[in-house]
């Protein structure tokens, strides 16, 4: 069951197409990756969703129906560029953003003291904005964001700025809320945050959806049929048993321990016969397929995208 659905969305900006007909939707209970080179227009897209902007044509249908201006308030929207008032006490600004998604005082307050225990923040809650780092302000910002429990939760670059082990945090609070049902919109360039955490993507380049789907899925489907022998046994007596039917395109022997050989077959009906081969000439440890990471894959469809 689908969220968000976005439909033949476009966007101009006077001479600059920043949207054109672009089109996805996000599984209910999700994590979905929004992905693209700067200026792609990824964050047109997140501002069309929070209705800070509107599309020149298009549609965004939010839990069956089309979005309006009340589901604002099922949505949290941490942008990039963070927004903190520096002359206000933490915690009093932090209570004013969850008043603005409809929290009552009381509720926002507690909840705000358990979160800020949590994230091991408590200590700050009556000093100034400006006293922060970039990362205790990304905490507050994030807290801030999820604090209202919304069915829709975007993050614009969410680990920008963080340390390893603040980023790992992070991740495990917004791998838990998708646990707890919430569906997230993950908009970053860290393409490995993206293996760890995405479910489903969508690819943007020059204001297109060019690649969209689940994310091993498009790993495997990008997959070139190449693999790894690891091995125990006569280099060249590997490469004369597999040589006519497959490529070999590295060889790493090793004077201790297992060699490694990788090798590209044409097709996948060619696999066992290689494998059997392989199996007859050395003591195989592990034959496996090289999947692509979804670095090498945003790289590839950008670059055929010129």
């Amino acid at each position: 069951m689908e969220l968000l659905r976005i439909e033949n969305v476009s966007k101009s900006f006077a001479k600059h197409k920043a949207l054109d007909e672009v089109s996805f939707s996000i599984p209910q209970g999700s994590i979905y990756g929004l992905l693209g080179p700067n200026g792609a227009g990824k964050t047109t897209l997140l501002r069309i969703i929070n209705r800070i902007t509107a599309p020149d044509s298009g549609s965004i249908f939010f839990d069956g129906k089309e979005i309006t201006a009340e589901d604002i308030y099922k949505i949290g929207y941490m942008p990039e560029e963070r927004g903190l008032y520096k002359k206000m006490k933490i915690g009093e600004q932090a209570v004013f953003f969850a008043r603005l998604k409809g929290m009552s005082r009381k509720d926002a307050t507690e909840k705000l003291h358990q979160w800020f225990e949590k994230f091991g923040i408590q200590d700050w809650w009556d000093k100034n904005v400006g006293e922060l780092s970039k990362g205790m302000a990304q905490k507050v910002q994030f807290i801030t964001t999820v604090l209202h429990e919304p069915k829709l939760l975007i993050f614009d670059e969410p680990f920008s700025g963080f340390d390893p082990i603040n980023a790992n945090l992070l991740k495990s609070e917004i791998l838990e809320l998708r646990d707890k049902g919430a569906t997230i919109i993950f908009s970053t360039h860290n393409m490995s945050s993206v293996e760890e955490v995405c479910d489903h993507i969508t690819l943007i380049d020059k204001a297109r959806n060019i690649l969209s789907g689940n994310v091993d899925e498009i790993r495997h489907r990008h997959g070139a049929n190449i693999f790894e022998i690891s091995y125990r046994g006569n280099e060249e007596t590997l490469q004369g048993a597999i040589g006519g039917i497959c490529e070999i395109m590295e060889s790493k022997p090793s004077p201790i321990g297992f060699n490694r050989m990788k090798i590209h077959i044409a097709t996948d009906n060619e696999v066992r016969g290689v494998i059997a081969a392989a199996n007859d000439s050395v003591e195989i440890r592990s034959f496996s397929e090289i999947i692509p990471s979804m670095n090498d894959i945003f790289i590839r469809a950008v670059n055929n995208n010129l």
